[in-house]
């Protein structure tokens, strides 16, 4: 095998990963265009198009829902350029893991790792590819639900689908990601100009005492951040393929800046065209907020709705898989998860094994199939990490000054985040106490007892696991895992 033909790591930047040996290394093949279209892809999903009646519920007021919205993107925005700074100054994939490693040490890095390995990541995976199933099976079952076996197995035909082309070359989820992304934009501009063009001919009573009512109280405003943040989640993908953007230095943040408010824009405006053809109670009622605003104003071409709900939600659950599939290979190169899952793929040059095993465990959680509850109960740790690493970077501006930051943010704004971030994970908490929320961080406690048996103390056995795995890469024979034909991550 002609090793001098492997693309070679070539980053000089005075960073981290600086001071790492050349090695056989994922491509740089994600440009400006393709980074906005990972963020804006993997953020608009199915949330906005069923979910603002979750905001609406826990407000009780229009105009309430509408700032929560605006509040939300504003707390995106913010969160990201906080990993602007911290993936600009650590140029290394993998999102939080890397930068928690270096912050506060291998233990909360690997409980990260832990928590998005086997639970956070995978189940997001699999809930909006099953919600991807639902839309596109919806037309050929007129009139009644589709049977759950047809939507499960449509939804695990889109995860091995999704999961192979990300394996198979990044250039090609990019441009899967650059088209899903194009649609989904079709059709939020649909509802957005049609939204816009009946409040042109007056139609504004939803908006008459539109803060009429409000509810005021610590439960429900953070339950109402809850819902919205949901739909916003995906504001730090871009960190998870840093190594895979060319020119991070400028195209990280300038993604960022352009991404997300572009993304705020389309929910509030989304938002008010909905309101323009429903009341709050009827919003409220609505199974599907999209479409039954598809069947009060595109009749009859509602149709276009599912069928581009459809793909914004692939489009959705690609970017995920894109960027999920870089944690899981930088967790097996640290040392974090079997070596294996750090293998790069010599004739694709991508973590195969990674998104192998991230499509894998994606698929498992669609056989029990409703998972939403459990998920709702883990998305608290999910700002529990943002929180956690943003206070990294607080941390890290004394203990690390030695670092090189091509961008610097206000130190207030890490501080705001970081501390809205401790009132959302406390606040559900607080105001409906449910064994659940125990249950999740026993759970994720519980990573540190395969921390210190795997890890820490590295059995014998795991150990010849990896260097059995190691050893058939090196030779690059037809036996390497997965039959991809893989190297590890340090073969140069």
């Amino acid at each position: 095998m002609d090793e001098t033909s492997l693309r070679k790591r070539r980053d000089d930047e005075k960073s981290i990963q600086s001071h790492e040996p050349k090695t056989t290394s994922l491509q740089k093949e994600v440009g400006l265009l393709s980074g906005i279209c990972i963020i804006v892809g993997t953020i608009i999903g199915s949330g906005i198009f069923i979910s603002p009646k979750s905001v609406l519920s826990n407000t009780e007021a229009v105009g309430s829902s509408l700032v929560i919205w605006a509040a939300c993107g504003i707390l995106a925005t913010l969160g990201a350029l906080c990993y602007a700074e911290l993936g600009t100054m650590i140029t290394k994939s993998g999102g939080e893991y890397p930068y928690l490693m270096e912050a506060f040490g291998p233990i909360p890095a690997y409980l990260f790792s832990w928590t998005s390995l086997f639970v956070t990541k995978p189940s997001s995976f699999a809930i909006i590819c099953l919600s991807f199933s639902e839309y596109a099976s919806a037309p050929f079952y007129s009139g009644c639900k589709p049977p759950e076996v047809v939507v499960k197995c449509l939804a695990a035909a889109a995860i091995l689908l999704i999961t192979t082309v990300n394996a198979l070359s990044v250039r090609l989820g990019s441009y899967v990601q650059n088209v899903f992304t194009a649609a989904k934009l079709v059709i939020v501009a649909i509802i957005i100009i049609s939204g816009l063009v009946l409040l042109a001919q007056g139609n504004t009573r939803n908006f008459e005492n539109s803060f009429e009512g409000t509810k005021v109280s610590v439960g429900a405003i953070s339950l109402a951040f809850y819902n919205g943040l949901w739909a916003y989640d995906g504001w730090n993908q871009l960190n998870y393929i840093t190594e895979e953007l060319r020119n991070p230095f400028r195209n990280l943040p300038l993604a960022i800046i352009i991404g997300i408010p572009l993304v705020t824009g389309c929910y509030i405006l989304m938002n008010v065209s909905y309101f323009t053809v429903m009341t709050a109670t009827e919003l409220l009622q609505s199974q599907a907020v999209a479409v039954t605003f598809g069947d009060r104003v595109l009749y009859p071409a509602s149709w276009v709705v599912p069928l581009f709900v459809a793909f914004s939600t692939i489009g959705a659950a690609n970017g995920t898989c894109f960027t999920a599939g870089r944690l899981v290979y930088v967790a097996g190169r640290e040392g974090h998860t079997l070596k294996v899952l750090s293998y790069i793929s010599v004739k694709r040059l991508t973590p195969a094994p990674a998104l192998v095993f991230y499509g894998i465990i994606a698929t498992l959680y669609i056989i029990p199939g409703d998972i939403n509850s459990l998920v709702n109960y883990f998305s608290f740790a999910s700002w529990l990490f943002y929180g956690l690493t943003i206070l990294g970077l607080i941390v890290m501006r004394f203990t690390r000054k030695e670092l090189e930051r091509p961008i610097k943010v206000p130190i207030f704004i890490p501080v705001l985040v970081t501390l809205i971030s401790v009132f959302l994970v406390l606040a559900p908490i607080i105001s409906e106490p449910a064994w659940e929320y125990l249950y999740c961080v026993l759970f994720m406690l519980s990573g540190l007892i395969f921390y210190f048996l795997f890890v820490y103390y590295k059995f014998g056995w795991a150990q010849k696991i990896s260097s059995k795995y190691q050893q058939r890469g090196r030779t690059g024979t037809s036996k390497a895992p997965t039959g991809l034909g893989i190297l590890p991550p340090h073969l140069s």
